[in-house]
């Protein structure tokens, strides 16, 4: 895929940045000529391709979002774009209801998946109201559209950030600072792996047959890929969405028809 510099010159922190829907979609901004820092709590095996850092970061330390946000605003001048990614689905290996989710698990979904979303809001605004205006954009899920049953924590988690997107829109509003969130389906990463083979398990069906039950709930008929959640957000931060903010966009093959 050519790039035609539909974000040319910004400047982008994604968390999440070593693998998945974070990497396919740092790779996509920089392709795009963004200047991007990718951060992530592990080294990736390779740095995404075309990026301009990479950085530790664990995304539940406040010190640690004061000090990302001033070392880009530091080395690139400004900050435009914030792209937050990271998150966790699974706790200990398996899916959990309300009944059998521990507390720590709760609280460490929450931590990651909620305040994590929020620090990085939190800290990231005044750079971006520095630039005269800017774009967030937060990764939700269809979870946060449905009920979770077999994922308490992790829907909860999803629809407080669906929920902190449309709040932070407004806050930001003034400032020509624009938020939204996107909510992927089922997306061929690690983490959809995971819940494939933690039902399989669970269920004794086995991973094919986990895999092949989820695919009949997506009328397109095929799973998504990373690319196809990049390029949303690629379109939410460009220039192309600059009188779009407060959206709930939902990238999922059409589950949320059923």
């Amino acid at each position: 895929m050519t790039g035609q510099g539909r974000v040319a010159g910004k400047v982008a922190i994604v968390t999440g940045g070593a693998s998945g829907l974070g990497r396919a979609t740092a790779e996509r901004l920089a392709q795009e000529g963004a200047i991007v820092v990718a951060t992530d709590i592990a080294e990736p095996q390779a740095a995404p391709a075309g990026i301009a850092a990479f950085h530790r970061q664990d995304v539940r330390s406040e010190d640690g979002w004061k000090a990302l946000v001033a070392e880009v605003v530091h080395a690139h001048g400004g900050l435009d774009i914030l792209v937050n990614n990271a998150g966790v689905g699974l706790t200990g290996g398996h899916h959990r209801g309300v009944e059998d989710t521990a507390l720590e698990d709760w609280r460490t979904v929450q931590e990651i998946n909620v305040e994590g979303v929020w620090l990085g809001c939190k800290h990231a605004m005044p750079a971006l109201r520095d630039r005269g205006g800017g774009a967030i954009v937060n990764l939700s899920s269809v979870a946060a559209l449905m009920p979770t049953p077999f994922l308490a924590a992790y829907g909860a988690s999803k629809a407080a950030v669906e929920q902190l997107s449309r709040t932070v829109a407004l806050h930001g509003a003034p400032h020509k600072v624009r938020c939204c969130s996107v909510h992927p389906g089922q997306i061929v990463t690690p983490m959809l792996d995971g819940l494939h083979h933690a039902i399989g398990v669970e269920t004794n069906q086995g991973d094919e047959q986990a895999r092949a039950a989820f695919l009949t709930r997506i009328p397109l008929g095929v799973y998504g890929e990373p690319i196809d959640i990049a390029n949303a957000v690629l379109f939410l931060v460009s220039d192309e969405a600059r009188h779009i903010t407060g959206l709930k966009m939902v990238v999922d093959g059409g589950m949320m028809l059923l």
